[in-house]
C-alpha cells in the first residue's frame, strides 16, 4: 500500500514540476509549484520525517509560493509572448537528460535499490533524533526569532504593495495630464 502511494505522489510531483518549467502562464506555473511542494511533503512525512514535510508545507509552499504569486500579480506579468526554445537549449537539454536517464539505469543495474527505506529509518532511530530535537527547540527556545522573521517579511511584502499601488497611481495621473 505504502509503495503505491510513493510512486502516486512521485509522479504528481514530476508531472507538476514539468508543469513550472513548461507552462507559458506565470501563475500557472506558480501553482504547479506549489503542488510539487505539497508532493513532496508528502513524500517527507511517509519517511516519518514530519518537521520537514510540515516546514516545507509553511515556509516553501506557503511563505515563499504566495510571495511568488504577490510578486506575479504585482508586476502584472503576461506569459505567451517567450521565443522558442533555442538550438543550443535544445542540445544541453537532451545531454542532461540523457545523463540523468543514463545515472539511474547504472544505480539500478547495480542492485543498490532498496523499497525498505523505512525498514532502514526504523533501524537507525538516532538519525532523526536530532531533527526533533531542532524542531522542539524552534518551537519553544527560539519561537520569538522566527515570529519576527515572519513579521519582517510580512511587513517587507505590504511595503512592496504600497509602492506599487503609488506607483500607479501616479501613472494614472500622468496619463490623465496628457489627456
Amino acid at each position: 500500500m505504502s509503495e503505491t502511494i510513493f510512486y502516486i505522489f512521485a509522479f504528481i510531483v514530476a508531472a507538476s514540476a514539468l508543469g513550472v518549467v513548461a507552462n507559458h502562464n506565470a501563475v500557472a506555473s506558480a501553482l504547479s509549484f506549489f503542488v510539487c511542494l505539497c508532493g513532496i511533503s508528502v513524500l517527507f512525512a511517509m519517511l516519518d520525517a514530519y518537521l520537514l514535510a510540515f516546514l516545507l508545507i509553511l515556509v516553501y509552499a506557503g511563505a515563499v509560493v504566495a510571495l511568488f504569486l504577490f510578486i506575479i500579480m504585482l508586476l502584472d506579468m503576461h506569459g505567451g509572448d517567450r521565443p522558442p526554445f533555442g538550438k543550443m537549449t535544445i542540445v544541453s537539454g537532451v545531454i542532461a537528460g540523457t545523463l540523468l536517464v543514463l545515472g539511474v539505469v547504472t544505480f539500478l543495474a547495480r542492485g543498490q535499490f532498496s523499497t525498505d527505506a523505512l525498514a532502514l529509518a526504523r533501524q537507525a532511530p538516532s538519525l532523526f533524533t536530532d531533527l526533533k530535537f531542532y524542531g522542539v527547540k524552534l518551537f519553544t527556545s527560539y519561537m520569538l526569532p522566527v515570529q519576527l522573521v515572519g513579521f519582517l517579511l510580512l511587513t517587507g511584502m505590504l511595503g512592496v504593495i504600497v509602492i506599487s499601488k503609488k506607483q500607479d497611481e501616479e501613472g494614472k495621473k500622468a496619463e490623465g495630464l496628457k489627456d
